[in-house]
């Protein structure tokens, strides 16, 4: 039951000291700019929050993102909140969010992480050549030789009711036993 108990509180530990520097970053000053992720890749969305403002409207400036924030009030408790896109060709580095609210000026920082971006594009730009199977003759429009014209005939519809009667004599053959058994 030990081990349990302490498998369990550095599960937590780990998911604690992983996740918060994550959730949000706050300027040195104590800042009342919050930026989620803390630390994006170019190109990446990010929100800001920016709590106690007097004003119910405030623009977030930043070099890191692709046009000036318009915050607004999210609740009824006083936090401005908005949506940006850090710029695809910013360089990682720190970079200072400004926000006026009001008459007080408030700052906080976006650290945006060196992430290499790919140089080939993510999904095919040709065709796969997959094959077809066994069927891809069959299939294919121009290939009348492999292809069945005609519809199947009388042999195909014999064997078809034969087996059909085989299969029904089972299963009347098992419900008889079942039953002689006792369970259903």
């Amino acid at each position: 039951m030990g081990s349990l108990k302490v498998t369990l509180c550095a599960g937590a530990a780990l998911v604690t000291a992983w996740c918060a520097p994550a959730a949000y970053t706050y300027a040195a000053d104590g800042g009342a700019v919050s930026v989620s992720p803390s630390s994006p890749a170019p190109g990446t969305d990010v929100t800001l929050r920016v709590p106690d403002c007097t004003e119910k409207t405030a623009v977030a400036v930043s070099a890191a993102f692709e046009s000036d924030v318009r915050l607004s009030l999210a609740a009824g408790d006083g936090v401005l909140v908005g949506s940006s896109q850090v710029r695809t060709s910013v360089r990682a580095g720190a970079y200072a969010v400004q926000v006026k609210c009001g008459e007080q000026a408030r700052k906080g920082t976006i650290t945006v992480r060196d992430e290499r971006r790919p140089t080939a594009p993510a999904s095919p730009v040709a065709p796969v050549d997959a094959g077809g199977g066994g069927t891809a003759e069959l299939a294919a429009s121009d290939a009348g030789d492999g292809a069945r014209v005609d519809p199947p005939g009388t042999a195909h519809t014999v064997t078809g009711l034969v087996l059909a009667g085989i299969a029904a004599v089972a299963v009347a053959l098992r419900s008889v036993r079942s039953r002689s058994r006792g369970t259903d």
